[in-house]
């Protein structure tokens, strides 16, 4: 994998005056030779804590004045008496005054001069005494900054990259909201990394495909790649709302009140009928990963029913093939962050990251397998790449079985049809737990139990034929791991993690910024099955990603869904299923009842699938050959099952990215 130039300098080959000049330069700890680590050496209770105003240029608020977002700084003190820069971890958010961050949703807290006293969140307590400033940016729109909140747009992304212009001299920064006094970031030397789960990471994502000079790395939790994906699946809408009610529920009351012609664009610009417009070209970011200067550590829960795994897929794929230094961690859960499901592994090595990326330390973390993945709650493990080496998409074929709806799945081409009734009372679990059963609701196509460990990694798509009888018509398709197991509970309100009386503490604390958050341990689940992949898409979309059309009952169509991405094993003795249904329950709207697509009245349409003509393509370890290997001699026994089902349906999925934890 190609390795930016940038980062040779920090390898072992490093010269004695690059080595030379980080003693000098970076920690007192370098005096002693050539640092690996950061220390707590500096004093958090007198760090310096200050406010500025950075103009972003725009007036999305349209009051003839531009707009200033609010950057808090919490940076050590020591570094500035004795002359020296240092880099800086940045949060940007919307999230500071209205609804938290964190699993103990926590507000910024200020004091009578304005200054902030609680910043949310571990990074201040624990980097800025190892040397680190840290800023939290309210995006425009939000708490403390003008403008309006334009939902991943030219707005939320200048709100931060203009900070990264500010800590780097190239713009304004004031020392108050409407003051003209000038703030200027003497103290930093511009090396910045961005940081933040799901909204707050999102905006990581899409500054860094601004290619802006100074941001070296960023750290995206369960984040957007793509705000299209968020809202729509190949024209199948996912939620029941859109980015305006998104952009209302974290605007501040004073943006509420200016921003009503951003709310229009956002409802006129994201049609509910799922066809692409503009608005969802300015918000994805895959398209730009070509301008990434910043290296990229990875983060999202398997089973993230919220900002769903398609995200991170696409845009590690992205990253990948413009050769973005990159390292990724996949955890059993739902939304949650790393620091509530690994906590103390989390810190370390988000710690090693940042010395590493942004201190220039060659600790060896770029020399590090590239994937933690979570294989049963608590027990992880390495990938040297990722997805791993040998792994080729390898295409699975449907075929009928001896009854009705419940075929088998296999290498070679089936023939026949199969046809099913979408029922959108029913959720990937029911079609789970009933799919060795003839049912009118899915199709379920099964391999015999496995004689040996089947590995799926990467992102799969299901190609369908079918034939509907309606105008309109959704499909689902889903990967199941048939066979017992004990899973994080990502289906409950916890979404994997419970949380626990006590408390940890991370880095140093003041009367007013508390280093102590509540506990966490894995919350387990028994199952007799797991869907591990899952995607979805509009019938209508059949000829274009961007644009759906009526349907013509009894006319045959073909369309692609994409799955979401993952890693996960499927045991000897279990069995992998195909899926093909409608209406995912609670996870995907059902169609309009008409041809009129607008309409929101569900349908009933049936569908007759051709086998000849649909097959999944699954990215295996082992390709094709570890496909027919799984399969080959004497079958395991099948374990026995004392769990009826699998993870009961999710609990009402979130359409707020990033809300609560």
């Amino acid at each position: 994998m190609p390795i930016r130039t940038r980062f040779t300098i920090w390898r072992p080959l490093a010269t004695v005056a690059v080595a030379a000049l980080l003693a000098a330069f970076l920690t007192p700890a370098a005096a002693h030779g050539a640092p690996r680590e950061s220390r707590p050496v500096y004093s958090y209770e007198h760090a310096i804590r200050e406010s500025v105003w950075v103009d972003t240029g725009l007036d999305g608020d349209g009051d003839g004045k531009t707009d200033r977002v609010a950057a808090d700084i919490v940076r050590p003190r020591e570094p500035a008496a004795q002359g020296r820069r240092i880099p800086v971890i940045m949060d940007a958010s919307p999230y500071y005054s209205c609804c938290g961050r964190g699993n103990e949703s926590q507000l910024k807290t200020y004091d009578t001069s304005g200054h902030v006293v609680q910043m949310p969140l571990f990074y201040d307590n624990y980097f800025v005494p190892r040397g680190y400033g840290f800023v939290g940016v309210d995006l425009a729109g939000t708490n403390r900054s003008d403008g309006c909140v334009d939902v991943g747009g030219r707005s939320d992304i200048q709100s931060a990259k203009a900070v990264v212009d500010w800590l780097n001299g190239r713009a304004k920064g004031y020392t108050t909201r409407t003051g003209h006094i000038r703030a200027r970031a003497t103290w930093t030397n511009g090396r910045t990394g961005m940081i933040g789960k799901s909204w707050d990471g999102t905006i990581a994502n899409g500054v860094a495909a601004t290619g802006v000079k100074g941001l070296r790395t960023i750290v995206p939790i369960s984040a957007i790649s793509s705000w299209y994906d968020y809202y729509f699946a190949k024209g199948a809408p996912l939620y029941d709302s859109g980015p305006d009610w998104l952009s209302d529920y974290v605007d501040s009351p004073g943006a509420r009140a200016k921003c009503a012609a951003v709310q229009h664009k956002l409802v006129d610009g994201a049609p509910r009928t799922g066809d692409w417009t503009p608005l969802w070209t300015e918000r994805d970011y895959v398209k730009d990963a070509s301008k990434v200067r910043a290296s990229v550590f990875l983060v999202h829960g398997m089973q993230d029913l919220n900002v769903r795994t398609k995200h991170f897929g696409q845009w590690w794929n992205a990253l990948a093939k413009h050769g973005v230094q990159r390292k990724i961690w996949l955890s059993g859960t739902g939304h949650v962050d790393p620091f509530d499901f690994r906590r103390a592994p989390w810190v370390d090595t988000l710690h090693r990251w940042f010395d590493h990326e942004l201190l220039g330390y060659d600790n060896g973390i770029d020399r590090e397998p590239m994937a933690d993945i979570e294989r049963h709650p608590d027990q992880w493990v390495t990938s040297r790449v990722w997805p791993p080496q040998g792994t080729a998409t390898t295409t699975l074929r449907p075929a009928r079985g001896t009854q009705a709806g419940v075929g088998t799945l296999r290498l070679r081409t089936g023939t026949g049809t199969e046809t099913f009734t979408d029922d959108p009372r029913l959720s990937e679990t029911d079609w789970a737990a009933h799919v060795d059963e003839s049912t009118a609701s899915k199709a379920g196509f099964i391999t015999p139990p496995l004689s040996r460990d089947l590995r799926v990694s990467g992102s799969s798509t299901v190609t369908v034929t079918v034939t509907p009888s309606t105008s309109t018509a959704h499909l689902s398709a889903v990967l199941v791991d048939l066979g017992p197991d004990t899973i994080r509970d990502y289906a409950g309100s916890g979404e994997g993690i419970t949380t626990l009386p006590g408390r940890t503490c991370w880095g140093a604390s003041t009367a007013g910024d508390s280093a102590c958050f509540k506990a966490t341990e894995a919350r387990k689940t028994d199952v007799a099955s797991t869907v591990f992949s899952r995607g979805w898409a509009d019938l209508g979309n059949y000829a274009s990603d961007r644009k759906g059309v009526p349907l013509t009952p009894g006319t045959a169509y073909t369309i692609t869904l994409d799955l979401a991405a993952t890693d996960h094993v499927v045991p000897r003795g279990h069995r992998l299923a195909l899926i093909v249904a409608g209406t995912d329950k609670d996870l995907i709207d059902p169609p309009p009842s008409s041809s009129s697509r607008g309409k929101l009245r569900s349908s009933t349409p049936t569908l007759t699938v051709d086998l000849s003509r649909t097959a999944a393509h699954v990215p295996l370890v082992g390709g094709a050959a570890g496909f027919a290997h799984a399969l080959a001699g004497p079958p395991a026994a099948v374990p026995a099952v004392t769990t009826p089902g699998g993870a009961r349906t999710p609990h009402t999925v979130r359409r707020v990215p990033g809300d609560g934890r």
